[in-house]
């Protein structure tokens, strides 16, 4: 019973999560306090242990959290859009949205965390957490860009891992600029500017 204290009643742990996604989100793990923690969530120090652990261990629910909620949806369109140029180019583009939108903290909770990586106060689990979140996305457009090589859509001469490394550079650059305040027109003629690297095997 002592470890509940202090926990508002009706408290809400999915809202209180969220808020914790935001400020993870605007300021990355080292930055962000727990008292910062506590007044966005409504919740005081006890309370915030009781529930979701050490700082640590919330971060990683809100890692998890974002990926979820946040990241799921612009894969889905590298997965369903049949045309692998057009799959690319809607990925960035709805990631663009998303960094840029007035509503969420900006920028990306992934690149703005991924500041602290190799840090000796970041802990090793949040520090594997963020690379293995950078490499994901990688990941997921190498093999979309080795279906189309597959498939004729991109030349066969074309060196996936090394655009599949370009486009995810794109990812964090895009994140970075919406964070600074780039606009999303801003970022959509960068994308626009960015797939002309798109290779194809020239007829004939």
């Amino acid at each position: 019973m002592a470890a509940q204290r202090g926990r508002p009643r009706g408290f809400d742990i999915e809202a209180a999560l969220d808020q914790a996604v935001e400020v993870f989100w605007k300021n990355g793990f080292q930055a962000t306090s727990l008292q910062a923690l506590t007044s966005a969530m409504g919740l005081n120090k006890p309370s915030l242990y009781a529930a979701f652990g050490d700082k640590e261990t919330l971060y990683l629910r809100a890692l998890e959290r974002y990926a979820a909620h946040h990241v799921a949806g612009h894969a889905a369109i590298l997965a369903e859009e049949p045309d692998g140029y057009r799959a690319v180019e809607g990925f960035l583009r709805s990631l663009a949205t998303m960094l840029t939108d007035a509503s969420l903290p900006g920028g990306c909770f992934i690149v703005t965390g991924s500041a602290d990586c190799g840090g000796a106060a970041t802990p090793e689990k949040v520090d594997a957490a963020l690379r293995a979140a950078l490499q994901n996305s990688e990941a997921i457009l190498r093999e979309r860009l080795l279906l189309a090589q597959r498939d004729g859509q991109l030349s066969a001469q074309a060196s996936v891992d090394v655009l599949a490394t370009l486009f995810s550079s794109i990812v964090g650059g895009l994140a970075v600029q919406a964070k600074s305040g780039a606009s999303q027109d801003r970022l959509y003629q960068v994308i626009e500017a960015v797939m002309t690297v798109w290779p194809r095997d020239t007829a004939g």
